[in-house]
């Protein structure tokens, strides 16, 4: 019975060739690196100079004028935030995006948490305003920061701000820090 296992083996595979090379063939085409190389080059090169990376407008959170705003990232204390809340962080840095527009805002923003981030700043405060318009609309530049906020990677949370500082007209905003831990405390 072995030698008729074998015999049928043997007639099954007549004719095959051994692969003289261990890769697997997956039909795809070559890549042009040449074609690849100039996709690079375009994509590096600046086509509109009012993007931001990283804020989006896709979906901005509406808030109205009185409306206290507090946030915080997966893994920020209680506690943290607490202290936050109530100006036990003293903050190292403010900016005010009265009358922008929305467009500069964003990019004041960026440029302001960027610097802050470059300085090792734990804290600052961001004032939008509340902009009670007469068309009864929702404040532009507190949602759009809001938003903004919840999307940058240096932002660990932030709150509204004690009265003294702005009220629901600003916010603390607390950053990340990334050679200098262990500073506090």
């Amino acid at each position: 019975m072995q030698d008729d296992d074998f015999s049928l083996f043997k007639s099954a595979i007549q004719g095959v060739k051994p692969i003289k090379h261990d890769r697997a063939e997956t039909g795809k085409p070559k890549a042009d690196r040449a074609q690849i190389a100039k996709l690079r080059q375009a994509a590096t090169v600046r086509t509109e100079s009012t993007t931001v990376d990283g804020l989006s407008d896709q979906f901005v959170i509406d808030v109205g004028p009185e409306d206290d705003l507090m946030w915080a990232r997966d893994g920020v204390q209680e506690s943290q935030m607490r202290k936050l809340k109530i100006g036990q962080i003293p903050f190292e840095g403010s900016l005010d995006l009265h009358g922008m527009s929305v467009e500069k805002a964003r990019e004041t923003l960026w440029a302001f948490l960027a610097e802050a981030t470059r300085f090792e700043i734990r804290c600052v405060r961001v004032t939008h305003g509340k902009a009670v318009r007469l068309d009864g609309k929702r404040p532009m530049i507190k949602s759009h920061v809001n938003t903004w906020l919840r999307q940058h990677p240096q932002v660990l949370g932030f709150t509204s701000c004690q009265a003294k500082h702005g009220g629901a007209g600003a916010v603390y905003v607390m950053l990340k820090r990334t050679m200098m831990e262990g500073r506090d405390e």
